[in-house]
């Protein structure tokens, strides 16, 4: 099984600058990509992730790497990195990647509910043991409140008329699945054939304010970069890639403000944008942007 293919993976290992021995720390785990480039390198990685599945498969397809003490895994939202370095022997690393968004895998189990191409229950939690899902937000959330989430997390200019349009299906029966929200979502853009062209066009933004809500995304990522400049030595570097404006906002602010507190400098003064080839061979790298801060 090919569980995810990771984007920029050539220049975020390269930005690390890993060193033989030194320890790193791969705040988003996913299927092993970086952390995998970053031990053949040399380096000894702690692999976080809150997905159970990204978990597991990483102790299936790493056991040489575990048992060798490269590689150490915890389950766990990456807000708590510090607690998690601390318990694990990761207090002074020389790098943390953070590489933020979906994982292929998690785009293409329908199950997730991450995809509106693909009909399942509106679910889209990263972390499986969280109480909160899509459908919740969807069916209890008023009509100005709907209207607030998806101007402010998905920038979705035709907010109010899907907010109208929810609260008013909901009435018949709750809204449970990625499919009858595609189709509320379709209609409000005015298709009346729900095609892959429909779906995409309508629903991309709702589905990314619904994912980011529900993960608490934002939040998350404001809390984990300074925990992360703390863990780091001299020289240590942070690397983010971030794949819409609102996270890359936050890492762009953040190192600023890093950079203004006399705590090192951004080595990325524009992001690294994926190739050509890149974006030809796989299209959802196409809004990736990697910025890299290093501590001084």
């Amino acid at each position: 099984m090919k569980y995810h293919r990771s984007v920029l993976l050539q220049e975020a290992v390269s930005a690390l600058i890993v060193k033989t021995g030194e320890k790193y720390i791969d705040a988003t785990l996913g299927g092993g990509g970086h952390t995998g480039r970053i031990i053949t390198l040399g380096g000894v990685v702690l692999g976080i992730d809150s997905d159970r599945e990204a978990i597991e498969y990483v102790k299936e397809n790493f056991k040489f790497q575990i048992s060798n003490f490269k590689l150490k895994l915890a389950r766990a939202n990456f807000l708590d990195i510090d607690k998690l370095a601390k318990k694990n022997g990761f207090e002074s690393v020389s790098g943390i990647i953070f590489d933020l968004g979906l994982s292929s895998s998690q785009i293409d189990k329908p199950e997730r509910g991450f995809s509106y191409l693909k009909s399942g229950p509106l679910d889209m939690r990263m972390d499986q043991e969280l109480v909160l899902k899509a459908s919740d937000l969807v069916n209890a959330l008023r009509k100005d409140e709907l209207i607030k989430l998806f101007n402010n997390l998905g920038d979705e200019y035709r907010a109010k008329d899907i907010a109208e349009r929810i609260t008013d299906k909901r009435k018949e029966k709750p809204i449970e699945t990625t499919e009858e929200l595609v189709g509320i979502l379709a209609h409000s853009y005015g298709f009346y054939e729900v095609t892959n062209f429909a779906k995409a066009k309508s629903s991309k933004k709702v589905f990314q304010a619904l994912r980011i809500a529900v993960n608490d995304e934002l939040g998350s990522l404001k809390i984990a970069l300074p925990k992360a400049l703390d863990l780091l030595e001299k020289s240590g570097r942070i690397v983010v890639i971030s794949f819409h404006s609102l996270e890359d906002r936050i890492v762009k602010n953040a190192f600023k403000e890093f950079e203004r507190e006399g705590r090192g400098q951004i080595i990325t003064k524009k992001p690294i944008l994926p190739s050509e080839s890149e974006m030809i061979e796989n299209g959802r790298s196409k809004s990736a942007k990697l910025r890299v801060f290093e501590k001084n």
